[in-house]
């Protein structure tokens, strides 16, 4: 156990380790924390550098600190206690398990862990949790519409695709196969089903735009969602160009304005994991540079940008019956592979540079072409800049940051380093809604990140 603690002094905090000075209503916030994403262990005694600080404590007090925990947290949590002798100093770690049936609240209050912060979650994601934790989504729950009501066509097109994909053995009664993949329940047909295959309210929304607020042309789509995704792929090939390369084959060589693959993996991923509660449209905008696909929900079990954009997570599905058809139909992968593939195609495409985020309730992928820098480009950056640029690894708050560019004077450094470096788009906000929020952390865009490759190279 000892070694393992040395282990973890020498991490920096993350989603599964937090250091605290004492233990307080914070440590017990991240306890529920913890219960609800993946687990975790909290050193008391530490300081948020890692600086091993000592804490007073014995068997008398580890008692304490448990029946505080016992009777802040609803389900009741039993972490498990220890103390450590370190350096001279005494050190408590407190060893926290995954919660199986979620959430646990602390003082009537939900939190989950997203990188190494805790965050409050809104009811709608306190529900989300829950249905998750009981294998159950949102898509599953019966609807009054009746079966009649479906598309017999479309489901009809729908169990063929699946026959060709072959990742399932069909029965030749649609209705025993709808029943088979859980989208007739006791007799009645699922939200999914009526998504997929009804008429419904949800709308996927896309324009073309020449600027901000000049539209060219738009649509908006509410057919029955496996008809839907292809109708919007219509409109967007459609509204973004295309060329030719004659490479002296028999054949010429289609050269997409932005990789189709990565287009339609996008639509996929904005249509699977929508929040169906939330009314509001999925919102694609298409611009002479950049496109944009913004759908309500955000991020489940703790998960950040930063791990989808690193490709370091395990998939979870909001809508876990839309998932499971779209994954028969042969459309996407269930094992979190679509971020991979989505940086895999754009290496073909060295001009778009992808990004990912999350604000208030919504989640947005963009993928934005930039002009190939010459060498006249790079001296318009300032030093400091291309100081900070080089500097920031991972996701840091300002102090962090502030403090290993070097710079003690806090109004110089946001005017000279932070500000010009998000104007030029080299770093984002990973809470951009709320930019003097407490939690506020920054990242490297991808553009930051050829620009520090660059940099390094030189």
């Amino acid at each position: 156990m000892l070694r393992s603690i040395h282990d973890l002094l020498k991490q920096k905090e993350s989603q599964n380790l937090e250091y605290k000075e004492s233990f307080g209503k914070e440590t017990i916030e991240t306890v529920a924390a913890f219960s609800n994403t993946t687990g975790g262990t909290i050193l008391i005694g530490v300081s948020d550098n890692g600086q091993i600080l000592g804490v007073n404590i014995n068997n008398e007090i580890i008692k304490d600190w448990t029946n505080s925990i016992k009777q802040m947290t609803q389900p009741q949590i039993f972490p498990e206690i220890n103390f450590h002798k370190i350096e001279n100093e005494t050190i408590a770690s407190i060893k926290v398990q995954e919660f199986p049936i979620k959430p646990v609240s602390c003082r009537g209050k939900y939190f989950k862990r997203a990188g190494s912060s805790n965050h409050q979650l809104p009811l709608n994601e306190i529900v989300e949790m829950h249905l998750y934790s009981i294998n159950s989504s949102f898509d599953s729950f019966t609807v009054e519409e009746k079966l009649e009501q479906l598309d017999s066509k479309i489901i009809k097109d729908f169990f063929k695709k699946l026959s060709n994909a072959g990742r399932i053995k069909l029965h030749d009664d649609p209705i025993q196969n709808l029943r088979q993949i859980g989208l007739i329940k006791n007799d009645k047909i699922s939200f999914a089903a009526l998504l997929l295959f009804g008429n419904h309210n949800t709308g996927i929304h896309i324009g073309r735009f020449k600027t901000n607020d000049v539209i060219i042309d738009d649509i908006l789509i509410k057919s029955p969602l496996v008809t839907a995704v292809d109708e919007a792929m219509d409109f967007i090939k459609k509204s973004i160009s295309l060329r030719y390369e004659f490479t002296g084959e028999l054949r010429r060589k289609e050269i997409w304005q932005y990789p189709l693959p990565v287009i339609r993996e996008l639509l996929l991923n904005a249509v699977i994991h929508k929040d169906y509660r939330n009314p509001t449209d999925i919102i694609i905008k298409i611009f002479d540079d950049n496109i944009s696909f913004v759908n309500p929900g955000t991020l489940m079990g703790g998960l950040t940008p930063e791990d989808l954009l690193k490709g370091n997570y395990i998939a979870m599905h909001r809508n876990k019956l839309l998932a499971e058809a779209f994954y028969l139909r042969g459309d996407i992968e269930k094992f979190g592979t679509g971020f991979f593939r989505i940086k895999q195609n754009l290496k073909e495409y060295p001009e778009a540079l992808f990004d990912f985020g999350t604000q208030t309730g919504f989640s947005k992928a963009v993928i934005k072409l930039e002009k190939q820098d010459t060498p006249q480009d790079t001296p318009q950056d300032t030093p400091q800049v291309k100081k900070l640029v080089i500097t920031l690894n991972g996701v840091l708050k300002r102090d962090i940051l502030q403090e290993k560019v070097g710079i003690t004077d806090r109004e110089y450094f946001r005017k000279e380093f932070l500000k010009p470096a998000l104007e030029k788009g080299y770093i984002v906000m990973t809470i951009p809604d709320k930019p003097n929020s407490k939690y506020q952390k920054y990242r490297l865009t991808l553009k930051g990140k050829k620009m520090k490759e660059k940099l390094i190279q030189k």
